[in-house]
């Protein structure tokens, strides 16, 4: 496992806990979940990949309040991860969980559907 594997699992499990008890932004929804993060190997870039069960207004107030407590989540990261650099933290709304609840429902629909006339 490479370095920025590494470090980008511990910035996953750092992001995680600051959304869960740290962010107290009104506009954060309550589903939210750090699906993954991509690190660059020279650790500048960090890639956030998040994921919010709820309306496109969650995502939109989610990625707001993302966007306005991203320095302190820098700051939180270089002190719980101890880099010498805070990683540029981009956030981006993953919708595949979403896309997997859907698929699976429409496969439970249709095998359902087709034992109706059976």
């Amino acid at each position: 496992m490479q370095r920025s594997d590494r470090v980008g699992d511990e910035i996953r499990k750092a992001v995680a806990d600051l959304i869960q008890n740290e962010i107290k932004d009104p506009r954060m929804p309550s589903m939210v979940s750090v699906l993954e993060v991509r690190a660059s190997r020279d650790l500048s870039h960090a890639h956030i990949y998040i994921s919010v069960l709820g309306t496109d207004e969650d995502k939109k107030n989610c990625e707001a309040a993302l966007r306005s407590a991203s320095g302190f989540i820098r700051r939180e990261i270089v002190a719980r991860i101890r880099l010498r650099v805070a990683p540029e933290l981009h956030f981006i709304i993953d919708d595949s969980i979403e896309r997997g609840i859907r698929m699976t429902k429409l496969i439970d629909d249709t095998i359902g559907g087709s034992d109706k006339h059976d």
